[in-house]
């Protein structure tokens, strides 16, 4: 993979400075089951509340499935659509609204959700697989398409594969991948002791 490690203003985890989300994918190299099982095991020993697990993903591979996999292509956006079609493996991550246990509202839902697609990714990145989440797709057409029921919200889709060569992909695109990676300060996002008041160290 192209290395574009992050660059942090103090030393983080390796694999959390090497992951990021390309859109360069190697069409000839599929991602192998044992692969895809790592993924899912990753993602279903990330934390919720409650140990409730809401998460839910649709998988399609196209090596095994090319119907399903064009059918949840055809819901990305048009962008997506022009480096998604050399990605042999597409997901869709879901979030529950209700816990299983209790039947009552489940307003934490959508961060556990994140928090086991981001075990996901992670896991990816050690397996050598470029992982990218996108919004750019039709919710609704998703829901109808692949039957999601009414209490799961779906999130995200996931492309998996092998990166490839910038090369591969339309000068729009090889330009918003070339184009360097970047964070907005610390103290924009995080506050120590009231809102507002940047961590100083």
């Amino acid at each position: 993979m192209e290395d574009r490690k992050a660059v942090t203003s103090v030393p983080i985890n390796e694999l959390l400075a090497r992951r990021w989300s390309p859109r360069a994918f190697d069409a000839s190299r599929n991602v192998s089951r044992e692969q895809l099982e790592a993924l899912l095991e990753a993602a279903r020993w990330a934390p919720s509340c409650n140990g409730d697990e809401p998460w839910r993903y649709l998988i399609w591979d196209r090596g095994r499935d090319v119907e399903g996999w064009q059918k949840a292509f055809d819901c990305l956006s048009e962008n997506n659509k022009k480096w998604v079609q050399n990605v042999p493996l597409l997901m869709l991550s879901c979030a529950g609204s209700v816990y299983g246990h209790s039947g009552k509202p489940n307003r934490y839902g959508q961060h556990d959700t994140g928090a086991a697609s981001i075990s996901l990714a992670l896991q990816g990145a050690a397996l050598g697989l470029a992982v990218h989440q996108m919004g750019g797709y039709d919710a609704a057409k998703a829901r109808a398409s692949f039957g999601i029921p009414e209490e799961y919200t779906p999130m995200a889709m996931i492309a998996v594969g092998y990166q490839a060569s910038p090369d591969v992909l339309d000068q729009e695109t090889k330009e918003k991948e070339l184009k360097p990676r970047a964070r907005k300060p610390l103290e924009t996002h995080f506050f120590e002791g009231a809102w507002g008041q940047g961590v100083h160290f």
